[in-house]
């Protein structure tokens, strides 16, 4: 877009929504390798999380951007060769592209430093263990932490093996790079096995760039991801050390790639990529995962939809204001309602315990726009009904949109 001293929030709504892939032609028939890639583009990576009460929380996000679409694709990029993607510390626990795995190394490099207290107790008073359980994975891999916990020697005098310092040994290993998960079990427990067993051969063979290098890119990255952003998003979306994320956004705003604008009525400074567009407008119905990264900073989701979000899995239910598992509904280039679901597979029955308006939205409008997308939903999820919203005050209008369909 041409450069900008300032935007409106509207403006930047529009320019985010753009960088994310939400103004993107959806596919003319069933998503393909093409159109994941597309999407990877945009994104970079894909964050993973256990809980499944909907759905896995990776496959959402391709989901809200492509419509349903083969789940097993994204399997198959993550999980068979050639590998498009490879599970790393991104942003939490990530999907990230395959090529970009240089740039992580510095991360990996740093385990000593940013790995978790238990992993680096572990490292540090039982390397013997450490040791054993990477030739374990070098032997037998592809491998889980149970197995090799099945058969690890019970030695409470030494080293005292069990389950939880296996798991930190090998959470270790792969902090640090020495191991990769090579596939998830159907419990969703990581095979591990030697990142020269799993990566693309072009990959491995990158070199190594230097960390303020690879820490740049992965800013640009996130600018591109962003299309307009804060500092603290910028540096959040990678979870990129502050010290070096300012030097590398001072870099890169010298460089044209990131310039400086004002986003009325926002406090802090806001940072434009050089590739961001400017939609005209933004023609949307979808469902938006808690995990999804257009939300991933909830200051930022707030300043840019006029939206308070939280998710509330670990709110005692009676604190919750919306629900267990809440999911934003995008309508347009606004957030127009939240609904509280559950697949119960069991029954074949999407299940909407809450349904919430948002202040702005226009009550029938969402309503017959909401119902659509939980038919689309429930038809991706293989399920065969959606029950009526039990909960909140949209459940009798949502509830009636539903019944007409």
């Amino acid at each position: 877009m041409k450069t900008a001293e300032s935007l409106s929030v509207a403006q930047a709504r529009r320019v985010t929504l753009a960088a994310q892939g939400f103004t993107d032609p959806k596919p003319g028939g069933a998503a393909d390798l093409r159109h994941l890639r597309r999407v990877l583009r945009r994104l970079h990576l894909i964050q993973m999380d256990s809980v499944n009460v909907l759905q896995r929380a990776h496959f959402m996000p391709l989901y809200s951007r492509l419509g349903p679409y083969p789940a097993a694709l994204l399997e198959r990029a993550a999980y068979q060769r050639p590998r498009e993607l490879f599970e790393f510390w991104g942003h939490e626990a990530s999907l990230i592209r395959a090529d970009l795995q240089p740039l992580f190394r510095w991360r990996m490099a740093r385990a000593g430093e940013l790995a978790w207290g238990g992993m680096r107790r572990i490292v540090a008073e039982q390397p013997e263990l450490v040791a054993w359980v990477l030739d374990e994975v070098r032997r037998r891999g592809p491998i889980t932490a149970s197995e090799i916990e099945h058969d690890a020697p019970r030695r409470t005098d030494h080293w005292g093996w069990n389950w939880s310092v296996v798991k930190q040994a090998l959470e270790w290993l792969f902090w640090s790079g020495q191991v990769t998960a090579a596939e998830r079990t159907t419990s969703f427990a990581r095979r591990y096995d030697l990142p020269e067993r799993v990566l693309p051969p072009a990959v491995l063979a990158t070199p190594t760039p230097p960390a303020e290098d690879a820490i740049r890119a992965l800013v640009d990255l996130s600018g591109r991801a962003l299309g307009v952003a804060a500092e603290a998003e910028l540096r959040d979306y990678f979870r990129l050390p502050t010290r070096e994320c300012r030097v590398a956004i001072a870099e890169l705003v010298e460089e044209g790639v990131l310039r400086p604008v004002t986003v009325r009525g926002w406090r802090p400074v806001a940072y434009l990529h050089r590739d961001a567009k400017l939609a005209r407008r933004v023609d949307v119905a979808t469902l938006i995962s808690p995990f999804d990264p257009l939300i991933w900073q909830r200051e930022r989701t707030e300043r840019l939809f006029d939206m308070t979000y939280r998710i509330e899995i670990y709110v005692p239910k009676p604190q919750r204001l919306y629900g267990y598992y809440v999911l934003p509904f995008l309508l347009g280039d606004r957030f127009a309602a939240r609904v509280d679901l559950k697949a119960n597979r069991q029954t074949g029955v999407l299940e909407v315990p809450a349904a919430w308006l948002e202040p702005s939205a226009e009550p029938q409008e969402t309503a017959q726009a909401l119902a659509a997308e939980l038919r689309r939903l429930a038809a991706w999820l293989g399920l065969d009904a959606i029950a009526a919203p039990v909960a909140g005050d949209f459940a009798g209008p949502l509830a009636a949109a539903v019944k007409a369909l």
